[in-house]
């Protein structure tokens, strides 16, 4: 998922602006949208419900990031790709859906198989109705959204007759009814719907399978966030009955069985099982329809509507698309090693026919990047969905095989839309890995999916060397544009001086909202590159990607995968520590820099037997007597070099977390001294005596520590030098200048 698509739109403008105004101040408004006190977290009385008949508990409300490591054996162990199935097929979904597009409805029918894992036998089962979250403001979704202090992504209300919900008309286990009851995991509000108890009239025996018939009757809203409708556009996500996941001892933290089926929060999204997918489509045979998995079988027509199958293995949800208004598919193939031959299929409406060929170029590109440095693509298709005007809240968001993302009028190279459109759609595939393939639980650790898909996006902008580009037509003229690479763009939009949440918190209890899940996870994983290499960087993640693939890690066990591949388990560890689980400050700097000559001093001096007084006006005479010879021999020295020696002084400052430091400082006969500063200590003065003066100090000269709240205070010269606010204040007023142009348009 991505944020407010027109925070995307002018987040470059916004944050970087608003970040060098503020001269490396915590920004809490820019490039991510920040948001104020959850419900959840702070006004929820209630407590968890108990549990069912069986005794199997729920993950707790408040339940975040895992310390201890999953179990070798873990969801059946890794992946070896000698096994059936790509995944252990937990549930199987078989579905026939109608949509009614004038009441914007979806009338379905489904048969659940679903697979009891653990060693006890199971007598309730919990599910999601996340279209529930839109019923009405008394939903746990919708009391988070009032408490906010800052708007929800572009800010779309909710009016009369826009409301969503999904009812169930009927559940049965074999010929018996399944009595249900609405419960709220996370002590919401009792008005929340989004998770449901079915109590089995038949107990689940260990190893055995079930199966539930539901009847279910689905009422799109008018789309505000992930899922919706505007005019003939449908993006059907969140829409039927999904179970939540059993977790047995030994996965994610557990030492019991336990259901991990949380509320739908405003900024959460989704945890499920794997398995199959079998899912009849019916709509008017004038509207084009795009979902996950491959379509498969001859349409069948009837009645003006047409029925398409599509089928999906080893995936953990299913979401679809229809419009009557959507232009001529763009279809193309991409191949690569261990993958099969993907279909990628581009759908967007003609108002964007700008957008399609770049989007369609950056999945392809996508594609193969991720490929490279994680793993095999293991599907068949992907298909890329441009929503039309007015419907921008249904942009950004991720399924399997499936994912929308975002369309511009004018998509040239080097324009600020192209950068967000390749952005939002390299970041929407890469969920297919993060979210998708390693399937972790987006409730409770978000950090792996938005976290380690926006650094694994930001990277990939780097390699292409794709810059966010802040020139105005004029300024394009006059050949002078504005412009910032991901990273560090990236970092401005981050809070450091002052962050409250730590990275691996969970996606509600936020102080500071959803963005710094975004961020601070890129950019500390950014920092952790820096470390210990980008070799061993790469070589760990592709450890992570084989090792779970189609199982769900948790943060200890990308803590532990990282530590153990790379080879450097001391500062996977030490950042995790300070970083993951907590979210400390990093503050060092160059508090004082000074480099003086020792030349001789007044003052008595014993000569033999006898004392002799050096005057100063003597030893002036002197000093320039040496200088003068010295520099005749030496015609061609520079400017801080002589005859005596100079003394360099260099205090640095530590008010945050210890990191790794690196001092460099260059002389004016051209040497310079590096030393490291890694001890956990308040300060340190290092000093140097010289035949030359000291030109520069820099803390951090390869720029290895981003959570820095501040750079500008990791360099000082000698001598001054206003060059570089001469600069500033030309940047500062240019991209000033680009923003305002920006939000006149907008």
């Amino acid at each position: 998922m991505r944020l407010s698509s027109t925070v995307f739109k002018i987040a470059a403008a916004a944050g970087v602006a608003g970040s060098l105004l503020a001269a490396g101040a915590a920004v809490t408004a820019g490039l991510r949208v920040q948001d104020g006190t959850t419900a959840a977290a702070s006004a929820a009385a209630a407590s968890t419900p108990p549990p069912g008949a069986d005794g199997i508990a729920l993950a707790g409300p408040h339940a975040a990031a895992v310390t201890t490591p999953s179990s070798p054996t873990a969801w059946g162990g890794p992946r070896s790709g000698s096994e059936p199935t790509l995944s252990d097929r937990v549930v199987h979904y078989d579905i026939d859906a109608t949509l009614d597009p004038v009441k914007h409805s979806v009338t379905g029918r489904e048969k659940l198989t679903w697979r009891n894992r653990s060693a006890v036998p199971v007598k309730s089962v919990y599910l999601h109705l996340y279209m529930n979250a839109f019923e009405g403001s008394g939903s746990t979704f919708f009391t988070e959204k009032r408490l906010r202090e800052s708007g929800f992504r572009s800010g779309v209300d909710t009016k009369d007759g826009e409301w969503g919900h999904i009812a169930l008309r009927g559940v049965s286990q074999g010929d018996a009814q399944v009595p249900w009851t609405f419960v709220q995991p996370d002590g919401g509000p009792a008005s929340d719907h989004t998770v449901v108890r079915f109590d089995l009239p038949t107990a689940v025996a260990p190893g055995a399978s079930t199966t539930f018939d539901i009847n279910f009757h689905t009422q799109l809203p008018r789309v505000i966030a992930r899922t919706g409708y505007f005019g003939t556009f449908h993006l059907v996500g969140q829409w039927f009955p999904k179970i939540g996941v059993l977790e047995l001892p030994g996965e994610r933290g557990a030492t019991a069985p336990r259901w991990n089926a949380h509320e739908m929060h405003l900024n959460s999204e989704f945890y499920a099982d794997f398995g199959s997918y079998d899912v009849r489509l019916t709509v008017p045979k004038e509207y084009t329809v795009g979902a996950t998995g491959e379509r498969v079988g001859t349409p069948v027509e009837k009645d003006g509507m047409l029925t398409q199958r599509f089928v999906q293995g080893d995936v953990h949800d299913f979401a679809w698309t229809a419009d009557r208004r959507t232009a001529k598919p763009m279809v193309d193939t991409w191949t690569g090693p261990g993958s099969p031959q993907v279909t990628v299929t581009v759908l967007y409406p003609p108002e964007y026919v700008a957008s399609a060929a770049p989007a369609l170029k950056a999945a392809k590109d996508s594609l193969t990047y991720f490929s490279n440095t994680l793993g095999p693509y293991p599907y068949k298709t992907l298909t890329v969905v441009i929503p039309p005007y007015n419907a921008e809240e249904a942009g950004g968001m991720e399924y399997p095989t499936f994912f929308t993302a975002e369309g511009y009028v004018n998509a040239d190279p080097d324009t600020l839309s192209r950068y967000a459109l390749d952005a939002v759609t390299i970041h929407e595939f890469g969920h297919g890995y993060f979210y998708g393939l390693l399937a972790s639980n987006e409730f409770e650790e978000p950090m792996l999916d938005e976290g380690l898909n926006e650094y694994w996006q930001l990277r990939m902008l780097r390699e292409r060397g794709q810059d966010i580009h802040l020139a105005t037509p004029l300024s394009r003229k006059l050949g002078f544009g504005p412009g910032f690479k991901a990273f560090e763009a990236e970092r401005m939009g981050t809070p450091r001086n002052d962050p409250a949440d730590a990275p691996g918190q969970n996606a509600y209890d936020r102080l500071q909202g959803i963005g710094p899940v975004y961020s601070r996870t890129a950019i500390t994983m950014r920092d952790l590159e820096a470390q210990i290499g980008k070799e061993a960087t790469e070589r760990a993640f592709k450890e992570y990607y084989r090792r779970w693939k189609f199982r769900h890690p948790s943060v200890a066990d990308l803590r532990e995968t990282l530590a153990e591949a790379s080879g450097r388990r001391a500062a996977v560890e030490a950042l995790f520590a300070q970083q993951i689980y907590k979210s400390t400050r990093v503050d060092d700097r160059i508090a004082a820099f000074s480099s003086h000559e020792e030349v001789p001093l007044p003052g008595t001096r014993q000569a033999g037997s006898a004392w002799v007084e050096d005057k100063q006006g003597d030893i002036d005479k002197r000093i320039d007597s040496v200088r003068a010879d010295w520099k005749k021999a030496h015609p061609n020295a520079r400017e801080g070099q002589g005859p005596y020696p100079w003394r360099t002084e260099v205090l640095v400052r530590r008010q945050g977390a210890p990191v790794p430091q690196l001092l460099r400082v260059k002389f004016a006969d051209g040497s310079v001294e590096t030393v490291r500063w890694d001890a956990d200590e308040p300060w340190r003065k290092f000093s140097w005596v010289k035949p030359a003066k000291a030109v520069s100090a820099e803390l951090d000269p390869q720029r290895s520590h981003f959570l820095d709240v501040s750079k500008l205070d990791d360099s000082r010269t000698i001598d001054p030098d206003a060059g570089a606010a001469r600069r500033w204040s030309l940047d500062i007023a240019a991209i000033v200048q680009t923003l305002l142009t920006l939000i006149a348009t907008v």
